[in-house]
């Protein structure tokens, strides 16, 4: 069975992600910081008839993150899908954005990546076989986010950390791409501490040309599709789903 982990899994896209994984017959490996959400994700999948665990894993650990991959090395011989998602989003606001703020935020959101693709790419390599998403965002990638400097230089590094590690790997056939949502209905966007809100999100959905969020789902099975043998000839992009909203800007 091929092995897919997938991290911040435990909520939102990460979970979305996990369960359309496991629809799709992979045994998922369900990582984040969140045990009892993670345990949930797993549950559910292995309920619908698919295979999962849970794994506790902060991908801001190194050995934290050799160690999972590691193990799934030694018991599936690598990984045959990676998504790269976990990420925090703190407001901090110019002119109070502090080095250690900073460095909290582009230590998970773009060094957890880091740490995860250079802990599976060596088996992957070795069997010639792999493919690996990252979640990104289209602030950083396409636009800015004024509140969120930390979190915006994060997603734009993801694009291109994604471009050189494709072109590094592609000729052992691993692809390596991103995807960056626009605004999704998820519990990080709906917080109004570090977020829309509510009422934010409601305000910006009429910038959309589709006229409404994307669901998490929507951006999983996104994932799924570059990670599928449909997307064979797809490495180094970074794939937009924003209902349109970048393009009509």
């Amino acid at each position: 069975m091929r092995a897919a982990l997938v991290s911040g899994a435990g909520i939102g896209i990460g979970a979305a992600t996990a369960k359309i994984l496991g629809r799709e017959g992979y045994h998922v490996f369900v990582s984040d910081i969140l045990a009892e959400e993670g345990e949930a994700v797993a549950a559910e999948i292995r309920s619908a008839g698919g295979s999962a665990e849970y794994v506790a894993l902060d991908v801001g650990d190194t050995a934290a993150c050799n160690a999972v991959i590691a193990d799934i090395d030694a018991r599936f011989g690598g990984l045959s899908a990676l998504v790269a998602n976990a990420g925090i989003a703190p407001r901090a606001a110019y002119p109070i954005l502090t080095d250690e703020k900073w460095d909290e935020v582009l230590n998970v959101n773009l060094k957890g990546q880091l740490r995860l693709i250079r802990a599976a790419a060596p088996a992957m390599s070795a069997r010639r076989e792999g493919a690996i998403v990252c979640v990104s965002s289209i602030a950083g990638a396409s636009v800015g986010w004024d509140d969120h400097w930390h979190y915006s230089a994060a997603k734009a590094g993801i694009t291109g950390m994604v471009k050189a590690s494709a072109c590094a790997l592609a000729p052992d056939n691993v692809r390596v791409n991103a995807v960056a949502p626009g605004f999704i209905r998820t519990a990080q966007i709906l917080s109004e501490e570090n977020s829309l809100g509510p009422v934010g999100l409601a305000a910006a959905e009429s910038t959309v040309p589709l006229r409404r969020a994307g669901l998490a789902s929507e951006i999983g099975e996104v994932i799924a599709f570059l990670l599928s043998d449909k997307a064979s000839y797809i490495t180094g992009q970074t794939i937009v789903v924003d209902g349109g909203l970048t393009v009509a800007l």
